[in-house]
Protein backbone atom coordinates (compact mmCIF):
# COMPACT_ATOMS: atom_id res chain seq x y z
CA UNK A 1 0.00 0.00 0.00
CA UNK A 2 1.14 3.09 -1.20
CA UNK A 3 2.11 5.81 1.88
CA UNK A 4 0.22 8.81 1.46
CA UNK A 5 1.95 10.74 3.73
CA UNK A 6 5.54 9.87 2.12
CA UNK A 7 7.30 13.33 1.38
CA UNK A 8 9.82 11.17 -1.03
CA UNK A 9 6.68 10.29 -3.24
CA UNK A 10 6.92 13.29 -5.94
CA UNK A 11 4.22 11.72 -8.54
CA UNK A 12 1.11 13.20 -6.90
CA UNK A 13 0.25 16.76 -7.22
CA UNK A 14 0.15 19.22 -4.25
CA UNK A 15 -3.11 21.78 -3.77
CA UNK A 16 -2.44 24.67 -1.99
CA UNK A 17 -5.86 25.79 -0.34
CA UNK A 18 -6.28 29.26 0.46
CA UNK A 19 -9.65 30.16 0.14
CA UNK A 20 -12.79 29.29 -2.35
CA UNK A 21 -14.84 26.82 -2.54
CA UNK A 22 -14.09 23.19 -1.28
CA UNK A 23 -15.72 21.51 -3.91
CA UNK A 24 -13.62 23.02 -6.38
CA UNK A 25 -10.46 22.06 -4.57
CA UNK A 26 -12.02 18.20 -4.20
CA UNK A 27 -13.08 17.85 -7.49
CA UNK A 28 -9.58 18.83 -8.70
CA UNK A 29 -7.88 16.11 -6.09
CA UNK A 30 -10.39 13.50 -8.02
CA UNK A 31 -8.41 13.93 -10.69
CA UNK A 32 -5.51 12.76 -9.31
CA UNK A 33 -4.97 9.17 -9.98
CA UNK A 34 -4.20 8.42 -6.36
CA UNK A 35 -7.53 9.40 -5.72
CA UNK A 36 -6.36 10.95 -2.46
CA UNK A 37 -5.90 14.67 -0.61
CA UNK A 38 -3.09 15.36 1.99
CA UNK A 39 -3.89 18.25 4.26
CA UNK A 40 -1.53 19.72 6.56
CA UNK A 41 -3.69 21.29 9.42
CA UNK A 42 -1.01 23.36 11.23
CA UNK A 43 0.87 24.29 13.09
CA UNK A 44 0.28 28.09 13.06
CA UNK A 45 1.08 29.54 16.03
CA UNK A 46 3.85 29.39 18.74
CA UNK A 47 1.83 29.40 22.23
CA UNK A 48 -1.28 27.47 21.44
CA UNK A 49 -2.68 24.04 20.36
CA UNK A 50 -2.04 25.66 17.22
CA UNK A 51 1.75 23.90 17.55
CA UNK A 52 0.33 20.74 16.83
CA UNK A 53 0.21 19.56 13.63
CA UNK A 54 -2.38 17.43 12.31
CA UNK A 55 -2.09 15.41 8.88
CA UNK A 56 -5.25 14.72 7.57
CA UNK A 57 -6.44 12.16 4.69
CA UNK A 58 -9.27 13.01 2.74
CA UNK A 59 -12.27 11.44 0.71
CA UNK A 60 -14.11 14.64 -0.63
CA UNK A 61 -14.70 16.22 3.44
CA UNK A 62 -14.45 13.28 4.97
CA UNK A 63 -11.13 12.10 7.14
CA UNK A 64 -10.06 8.56 6.15
CA UNK A 65 -6.75 8.83 8.16
CA UNK A 66 -5.59 11.61 10.88
CA UNK A 67 -2.09 11.26 12.71
CA UNK A 68 -0.33 13.78 14.66
CA UNK A 69 3.18 15.29 14.71
CA UNK A 70 4.52 16.95 18.17
CA UNK A 71 7.64 17.99 18.98
CA UNK A 72 7.01 21.81 17.62
CA UNK A 73 7.64 23.59 21.25
CA UNK A 74 10.02 21.36 22.64
CA UNK A 75 11.70 23.08 25.14
CA UNK A 76 13.90 20.77 27.26
CA UNK A 77 12.64 20.83 30.67
CA UNK A 78 12.93 17.46 32.05
CA UNK A 79 16.87 16.75 30.87
CA UNK A 80 17.39 20.62 32.18
CA UNK A 81 16.18 19.67 35.96
CA UNK A 82 19.10 17.03 35.22
CA UNK A 83 21.50 20.13 35.90
CA UNK A 84 19.77 22.32 38.69
CA UNK A 85 18.79 21.49 42.21
CA UNK A 86 16.03 19.85 43.64
CA UNK A 87 14.38 23.29 44.37
CA UNK A 88 15.41 24.65 41.27
CA UNK A 89 13.82 22.13 39.23
CA UNK A 90 9.98 23.37 40.33
CA UNK A 91 11.36 26.63 38.04
CA UNK A 92 11.15 24.14 34.89
CA UNK A 93 8.66 22.11 35.66
CA UNK A 94 6.16 24.94 36.09
CA UNK A 95 7.19 25.91 32.64
CA UNK A 96 5.44 22.40 30.98
CA UNK A 97 1.71 22.66 30.64
CA UNK A 98 1.36 26.69 31.06
CA UNK A 99 -1.99 26.59 31.70
CA UNK A 100 -1.52 24.63 34.86
CA UNK A 101 1.80 25.49 36.02
CA UNK A 102 0.88 25.05 39.75
CA UNK A 103 -0.43 21.79 39.23
CA UNK A 104 3.50 20.99 37.76
CA UNK A 105 4.66 21.78 40.45
CA UNK A 106 2.64 20.26 43.25
CA UNK A 107 3.40 16.59 40.90
CA UNK A 108 6.89 17.04 41.09
CA UNK A 109 7.41 18.39 44.97
CA UNK A 110 4.74 15.41 45.91
CA UNK A 111 7.11 12.99 44.12
CA UNK A 112 10.31 14.89 45.96
CA UNK A 113 8.66 14.57 49.29
CA UNK A 114 7.98 11.16 48.68
CA UNK A 115 11.04 9.97 48.05
CA UNK A 116 13.02 12.44 51.43
CA UNK A 117 10.23 10.87 53.55
CA UNK A 118 8.60 13.73 54.60
CA UNK A 119 4.85 13.22 53.07
CA UNK A 120 3.43 13.37 56.72
CA UNK A 121 5.39 16.40 57.79
CA UNK A 122 4.51 18.94 55.21
CA UNK A 123 2.15 21.81 57.68
CA UNK A 124 -1.18 21.34 57.25
CA UNK A 125 -2.09 25.16 56.02
CA UNK A 126 1.19 24.22 53.52
CA UNK A 127 -1.05 21.81 51.75
CA UNK A 128 -4.54 23.71 51.96
CA UNK A 129 -2.83 26.68 50.53
CA UNK A 130 -1.28 24.15 47.67
CA UNK A 131 -5.37 22.69 47.35
CA UNK A 132 -6.63 26.41 47.38
CA UNK A 133 -4.47 27.89 44.40
CA UNK A 134 -4.79 24.15 42.54
CA UNK A 135 -8.67 24.68 42.52
CA UNK A 136 -8.32 28.27 41.21
CA UNK A 137 -6.21 26.95 38.43
CA UNK A 138 -8.33 24.33 37.50
CA UNK A 139 -11.18 27.11 36.99
CA UNK A 140 -8.91 29.09 34.99
CA UNK A 141 -7.94 26.17 32.48
CA UNK A 142 -11.65 24.97 32.12
CA UNK A 143 -12.53 29.03 31.28
CA UNK A 144 -9.34 28.63 28.60
CA UNK A 145 -11.18 25.06 27.12
CA UNK A 146 -14.16 26.67 26.85
CA UNK A 147 -13.47 29.99 25.64
CA UNK A 148 -10.14 28.78 23.15
CA UNK A 149 -13.27 26.18 22.08
CA UNK A 150 -16.00 28.23 21.35
CA UNK A 151 -13.66 30.26 19.39
CA UNK A 152 -12.79 27.70 17.03
CA UNK A 153 -16.03 26.89 16.02
CA UNK A 154 -17.16 30.74 15.72
CA UNK A 155 -18.46 31.46 19.00
CA UNK A 156 -16.32 34.67 19.62
CA UNK A 157 -18.42 36.00 22.64
CA UNK A 158 -17.76 33.12 24.58
CA UNK A 159 -13.57 33.60 24.12
CA UNK A 160 -14.20 37.46 25.38
CA UNK A 161 -16.21 35.87 28.61
CA UNK A 162 -13.65 33.18 29.28
CA UNK A 163 -10.68 35.39 29.19
CA UNK A 164 -12.38 38.20 31.36
CA UNK A 165 -12.90 35.31 33.79
CA UNK A 166 -9.52 33.52 34.01
CA UNK A 167 -8.39 37.49 34.37
CA UNK A 168 -9.79 37.69 37.73
CA UNK A 169 -7.99 34.22 38.51
CA UNK A 170 -4.82 35.63 37.47
CA UNK A 171 -5.22 37.99 39.36
CA UNK A 172 -5.53 36.57 42.12
CA UNK A 173 -2.73 34.17 41.72
CA UNK A 174 -0.35 37.23 41.56
CA UNK A 175 -1.06 38.45 44.35
CA UNK A 176 -0.66 35.24 46.40
CA UNK A 177 2.69 34.42 44.50
CA UNK A 178 3.50 37.11 42.90
CA UNK A 179 3.16 36.18 39.52
CA UNK A 180 0.70 35.00 36.87
CA UNK A 181 2.50 32.67 35.28
CA UNK A 182 5.20 29.93 35.82
CA UNK A 183 5.13 30.35 39.71
CA UNK A 184 7.91 28.47 41.39
CA UNK A 185 5.35 28.95 44.53
CA UNK A 186 5.02 24.75 45.97
CA UNK A 187 8.52 24.02 46.97
CA UNK A 188 9.18 20.48 48.30
CA UNK A 189 8.13 20.79 51.57
CA UNK A 190 5.53 23.26 51.26
CA UNK A 191 5.20 26.83 50.01
CA UNK A 192 7.38 29.80 49.34
CA UNK A 193 5.49 31.90 51.81
CA UNK A 194 2.49 32.32 53.69
CA UNK A 195 -0.78 34.08 51.97
CA UNK A 196 -0.49 37.91 52.19
CA UNK A 197 -3.62 39.46 54.46
CA UNK A 198 -5.64 40.62 51.84
CA UNK A 199 -5.96 37.50 49.56
CA UNK A 200 -8.81 35.80 51.23
CA UNK A 201 -11.09 38.68 51.13
CA UNK A 202 -9.60 39.08 47.26
CA UNK A 203 -10.54 34.85 46.64
CA UNK A 204 -13.75 35.70 48.24
CA UNK A 205 -15.24 37.90 45.97
CA UNK A 206 -14.02 36.20 43.56
CA UNK A 207 -15.90 33.02 43.92
CA UNK A 208 -19.24 35.51 44.70
CA UNK A 209 -18.43 36.77 41.15
CA UNK A 210 -17.46 33.35 39.49
CA UNK A 211 -20.68 32.05 40.62
CA UNK A 212 -22.84 34.48 38.84
CA UNK A 213 -21.06 34.42 35.57
CA UNK A 214 -21.58 30.59 35.26
CA UNK A 215 -25.15 31.34 35.65
CA UNK A 216 -24.71 33.50 32.26
CA UNK A 217 -22.77 30.44 30.90
CA UNK A 218 -25.60 27.98 31.57
CA UNK A 219 -27.78 30.39 30.22
CA UNK A 220 -25.62 31.54 26.69
CA UNK A 221 -23.98 27.95 25.59
CA UNK A 222 -25.40 24.54 27.92
CA UNK A 223 -29.27 24.69 25.92
CA UNK A 224 -27.93 26.92 23.13
CA UNK A 225 -29.25 24.71 19.97
CA UNK A 226 -26.26 26.14 17.85
CA UNK A 227 -23.66 25.52 20.00
CA UNK A 228 -25.24 21.98 20.98
CA UNK A 229 -25.72 20.86 17.45
CA UNK A 230 -22.06 21.64 16.69
CA UNK A 231 -21.18 19.71 19.95
CA UNK A 232 -23.54 16.80 20.07
CA UNK A 233 -22.59 13.63 18.58
CA UNK A 234 -19.31 14.84 17.45
CA UNK A 235 -15.95 13.31 18.33
CA UNK A 236 -17.13 10.12 20.27
CA UNK A 237 -14.87 8.03 22.64
CA UNK A 238 -16.76 5.53 24.35
CA UNK A 239 -15.36 4.11 27.66
CA UNK A 240 -13.08 1.16 26.13
CA UNK A 241 -11.92 3.54 23.46
CA UNK A 242 -10.61 5.79 26.48
CA UNK A 243 -9.15 3.02 28.59
CA UNK A 244 -7.40 1.38 25.53
CA UNK A 245 -5.65 4.71 24.98
CA UNK A 246 -4.86 5.80 28.44
CA UNK A 247 -7.42 8.43 28.35
CA UNK A 248 -7.95 10.10 31.95
CA UNK A 249 -9.82 13.62 33.39
CA UNK A 250 -12.58 14.94 31.81
CA UNK A 251 -12.79 12.87 28.75
CA UNK A 252 -12.83 9.53 30.95
CA UNK A 253 -15.05 10.85 32.74
CA UNK A 254 -17.95 11.96 30.01
CA UNK A 255 -17.40 8.76 29.12
CA UNK A 256 -19.29 7.43 32.48
CA UNK A 257 -16.22 6.21 34.34
CA UNK A 258 -15.67 8.01 37.81
CA UNK A 259 -12.34 8.52 38.15
CA UNK A 260 -10.97 11.12 39.81
CA UNK A 261 -7.39 10.76 41.96
CA UNK A 262 -8.79 13.56 44.05
CA UNK A 263 -11.22 11.10 45.38
CA UNK A 264 -9.40 7.49 44.10
CA UNK A 265 -5.89 8.43 45.57
CA UNK A 266 -6.05 11.29 47.81
CA UNK A 267 -3.05 13.90 48.01
CA UNK A 268 -2.56 17.19 50.19
CA UNK A 269 -5.49 16.56 52.20
CA UNK A 270 -8.28 16.26 49.77
CA UNK A 271 -9.95 13.08 51.67
CA UNK A 272 -10.78 16.17 53.84
CA UNK A 273 -13.05 18.66 51.23
CA UNK A 274 -16.64 17.75 50.46
CA UNK A 275 -17.25 17.72 46.19
CA UNK A 276 -18.62 15.57 43.60
CA UNK A 277 -17.32 13.74 41.21
CA UNK A 278 -19.19 14.63 37.70
CA UNK A 279 -19.71 12.12 35.38
CA UNK A 280 -22.12 11.90 32.15
CA UNK A 281 -22.52 9.52 29.44
CA UNK A 282 -22.89 10.78 26.31
CA UNK A 283 -19.25 9.89 25.58
CA UNK A 284 -18.88 13.36 22.89
CA UNK A 285 -17.45 16.50 22.47
CA UNK A 286 -20.98 18.38 24.21
CA UNK A 287 -20.58 16.11 27.31
CA UNK A 288 -17.16 16.79 27.32
CA UNK A 289 -18.08 20.99 27.95
CA UNK A 290 -20.61 20.24 30.28
CA UNK A 291 -17.87 17.74 32.56
CA UNK A 292 -15.65 20.96 32.56
CA UNK A 293 -18.37 23.39 33.74
CA UNK A 294 -19.97 21.23 36.44
CA UNK A 295 -16.14 20.61 37.78
CA UNK A 296 -15.47 24.58 37.98
CA UNK A 297 -18.94 24.60 40.39
CA UNK A 298 -16.96 21.88 42.16
CA UNK A 299 -14.07 23.84 42.43
CA UNK A 300 -15.75 26.81 44.03
CA UNK A 301 -16.97 24.57 46.65
CA UNK A 302 -13.13 23.46 47.59
CA UNK A 303 -11.68 26.95 47.72
CA UNK A 304 -14.50 28.03 49.90
CA UNK A 305 -13.66 25.06 52.42
CA UNK A 306 -9.86 26.36 51.72
CA UNK A 307 -10.64 29.68 52.89
CA UNK A 308 -12.38 28.23 56.20
CA UNK A 309 -10.06 26.45 56.94
CA UNK A 310 -6.77 28.61 56.99
CA UNK A 311 -7.54 31.37 59.50
CA UNK A 312 -5.11 34.56 60.03
CA UNK A 313 -2.06 34.45 57.84
CA UNK A 314 1.41 34.02 59.68
CA UNK A 315 0.07 31.93 62.83
CA UNK A 316 1.21 28.43 61.49
CA UNK A 317 3.73 27.42 59.64
CA UNK A 318 3.76 26.77 55.10
CA UNK A 319 7.40 24.93 55.07
CA UNK A 320 8.31 21.76 57.13
CA UNK A 321 10.31 21.83 60.07
CA UNK A 322 13.61 20.88 59.08
CA UNK A 323 16.44 23.16 58.01
CA UNK A 324 18.02 20.74 55.98
CA UNK A 325 15.35 20.89 53.62
CA UNK A 326 13.62 23.94 54.04
CA UNK A 327 14.31 26.59 51.25
CA UNK A 328 14.06 29.38 51.37
CA UNK A 329 15.64 29.25 54.77
CA UNK A 330 13.00 30.22 57.30
CA UNK A 331 11.81 33.04 55.01
CA UNK A 332 9.87 36.20 56.26
CA UNK A 333 8.75 38.41 54.41
CA UNK A 334 9.73 42.21 54.86
CA UNK A 335 7.52 45.16 55.35
CA UNK A 336 7.92 45.73 51.65
CA UNK A 337 6.39 42.79 50.65
CA UNK A 338 9.81 41.54 49.29
CA UNK A 339 13.07 39.72 50.28
CA UNK A 340 13.88 38.53 53.71
CA UNK A 341 12.85 40.37 56.99
CA UNK A 342 15.67 42.50 58.33
CA UNK A 343 15.71 40.45 61.27
CA UNK A 344 16.40 37.61 59.67
CA UNK A 345 19.41 39.16 57.59
CA UNK A 346 20.72 40.50 60.65
CA UNK A 347 21.16 36.88 61.84
CA UNK A 348 22.55 35.61 58.81
CA UNK A 349 24.99 38.26 58.06
CA UNK A 350 25.78 39.42 61.57
CA UNK A 351 24.80 36.89 64.41
CA UNK A 352 25.49 33.34 62.99
CA UNK A 353 28.32 32.51 61.10
CA UNK A 354 27.06 28.67 60.93
CA UNK A 355 23.12 29.84 60.02
CA UNK A 356 25.12 32.11 57.33
CA UNK A 357 26.90 29.17 55.68
CA UNK A 358 24.18 26.94 56.49
CA UNK A 359 22.36 29.45 53.96
CA UNK A 360 24.64 29.65 51.35
CA UNK A 361 25.14 26.15 51.06
CA UNK A 362 21.30 25.19 51.27
CA UNK A 363 20.95 27.94 48.29
CA UNK A 364 23.92 27.04 46.08
CA UNK A 365 24.52 23.38 46.40
CA UNK A 366 21.23 22.01 47.56
CA UNK A 367 19.94 19.56 49.55
CA UNK A 368 20.47 15.63 48.96
CA UNK A 369 17.84 12.94 48.28
CA UNK A 370 17.80 9.57 49.33
CA UNK A 371 18.44 7.18 46.36
CA UNK A 372 15.43 5.82 44.79
CA UNK A 373 12.71 6.50 42.79
CA UNK A 374 8.94 8.10 43.41
CA UNK A 375 5.75 8.39 41.33
CA UNK A 376 3.14 10.50 42.38
CA UNK A 377 0.11 11.04 40.42
CA UNK A 378 -2.65 13.97 40.63
CA UNK A 379 -5.51 15.09 39.08
CA UNK A 380 -5.02 18.10 36.71
CA UNK A 381 -7.67 20.06 34.89
CA UNK A 382 -7.05 17.64 32.24
CA UNK A 383 -6.25 14.15 33.34
CA UNK A 384 -3.47 11.91 35.64
CA UNK A 385 -0.47 14.20 36.05
CA UNK A 386 2.37 12.74 37.65
CA UNK A 387 6.16 13.26 37.91
CA UNK A 388 8.15 10.27 37.95
CA UNK A 389 11.49 11.31 39.92
CA UNK A 390 15.02 9.42 40.42
CA UNK A 391 17.68 10.08 42.72
CA UNK A 392 21.19 8.85 42.59
CA UNK A 393 21.55 10.12 46.15
CA UNK A 394 22.61 13.49 45.38
CA UNK A 395 21.67 17.27 45.29
CA UNK A 396 20.48 17.10 41.70
CA UNK A 397 17.62 14.64 39.95
CA UNK A 398 18.90 11.89 38.39
CA UNK A 399 16.12 12.19 36.05
CA UNK A 400 12.64 13.42 35.86
CA UNK A 401 9.63 12.82 33.83
CA UNK A 402 6.37 13.89 33.54
CA UNK A 403 2.90 12.17 32.89
CA UNK A 404 1.45 14.72 30.81
CA UNK A 405 -2.02 14.04 29.84
CA UNK A 406 -2.37 15.96 27.20
CA UNK A 407 -0.04 13.68 25.22
CA UNK A 408 -1.42 10.32 26.67
CA UNK A 409 -5.02 12.33 25.56
CA UNK A 410 -4.22 13.51 22.36
CA UNK A 411 -3.94 9.40 21.00
CA UNK A 412 -7.47 9.47 20.61
CA UNK A 413 -7.86 11.97 18.12
CA UNK A 414 -7.69 9.87 15.88
CA UNK A 415 -10.07 7.44 16.51
CA UNK A 416 -12.65 10.24 17.23
CA UNK A 417 -11.57 12.20 13.73
CA UNK A 418 -11.02 8.90 11.27
CA UNK A 419 -14.85 8.30 9.36
CA UNK A 420 -15.66 12.19 10.00
CA UNK A 421 -16.03 15.44 8.67
CA UNK A 422 -12.60 17.28 8.48
CA UNK A 423 -14.72 20.26 10.21
CA UNK A 424 -15.36 17.96 13.39
CA UNK A 425 -11.42 17.74 13.76
CA UNK A 426 -11.16 21.23 14.97
CA UNK A 427 -14.01 20.08 17.83
CA UNK A 428 -12.33 16.73 18.73
CA UNK A 429 -8.99 18.71 18.90
CA UNK A 430 -10.80 21.14 21.08
CA UNK A 431 -12.75 18.44 23.41
CA UNK A 432 -9.57 17.30 24.05
CA UNK A 433 -7.78 20.38 25.75
CA UNK A 434 -4.32 19.87 25.17
CA UNK A 435 -1.31 22.10 25.93
CA UNK A 436 1.63 21.27 23.86
CA UNK A 437 3.84 23.01 26.40
CA UNK A 438 2.99 19.70 28.61
CA UNK A 439 2.97 17.46 25.33
CA UNK A 440 6.67 18.80 24.41
CA UNK A 441 8.70 19.44 27.25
Amino acid sequence: MTDVYSETDSAGRSFTVTGGDWDTVADAAQEDEEGHLVVNMGPQHPSTHGVLRVILALDGETVTECRLAVGYLHTGIEKNTEYRTWTQGVTFVTRADYLMPLYNEAAYCLSVERLLGIENDVPERANVIRVLLMELQRIGSHMVAIATGGMEIGAIAVMTFGFRERELILDCLELITGLRLNHAYIRPGGVVQDLPVDAEEKVREFVKVMRRNLGDYAKLLNENDIFKGRLKGVATLDLPGCMALGVTGPMLRAAGMPWDLRKAQPYCGYEDYEFDVVTADGADAYDRYLIRFEEMKESLDIIEQCLDRLGPPGEKPVMVDDPKIAWPARLAVGSDGQGNSLDHIRHIMGESMEALIHHFKLVTEGFRVPAGQAYVPIESPKGELGAHVVSDGGTRPYRVHLRDPSFANLQAVPAMAEGGMVADVIVAIASVDPVLGGVDR
